[in-house]
């Protein structure tokens, strides 16, 4: 059993890992398009309709899909000056209060809400209204829900780690740090 639950773990970090990947190029088009919209503006004087709304959906995109490469990655902010002078069991065990106790509740809810959130947008064909391009939103929304998903997931694959650690076993990740 523990054996299928550890090669669904290596999945998921294969998953985060490809997504984290693939995502960052997204960075490309953002910087052409602000680079754009910049010389259009200024150098031109005439400003798109578009590219204000094509940064911040850009943008957010990037740093939603990117939140679980950036936790198989052990990135995101931790309190390390009490943490490294935890051992690697005290250290597992807070790892694993934290996970069960805030970060599973809190990314549980979260991913039903931001499905409900996108099921709204695609049915009524909302817009965002901010500029006057005025883009249908629910592509942009379902990134919130896949970023969150996917960083949910992520979690529970950081679990099953914590679980390794307590019992004196080292995971290997796909690719990853220091595990």
């Amino acid at each position: 059993m523990w054996s299928v639950i550890r090669f669904l773990v290596r999945q998921i970090e294969r998953l985060s890992g490809a997504s984290g990947l693939i995502i960052a190029w997204l960075a490309l088009p953002l910087i052409i398009a602000t680079c754009y919209e910049v010389f259009s503006r200024y150098v031109l004087n005439n400003p798109t309709i578009w590219a204000f709304e094509l940064g911040y959906m850009a943008m957010g995109t990037h740093a939603l899909i990117g939140m679980a490469f950036t936790l198989r990655e052990r990135n995101h902010i931790r309190i390390d000056v009490l943490s490294i002078r935890f051992s690697r069991r005290t250290r597992a065990i807070v790892d694993l209060i934290g996970y069960l106790v805030l970060f599973l509740p809190v990314m549980g809810w979260l991913s039903y809400a931001l499905w409900d959130y996108w099921v709204e947008a695609f049915i009524s064909g909302q817009r965002s209204g901010q500029s006057a391009w005025n883009p249908i939103i629910w592509p942009f929304r379902l990134c919130f829900f896949i970023g969150v998903a996917l960083l949910l997931l992520q979690g529970l694959a950081e679990i099953v780690k914590s679980i390794d650690a307590l019992r004196g076993e080292t995971h290997k990740a796909a690719g990853a740090g220091d595990r």
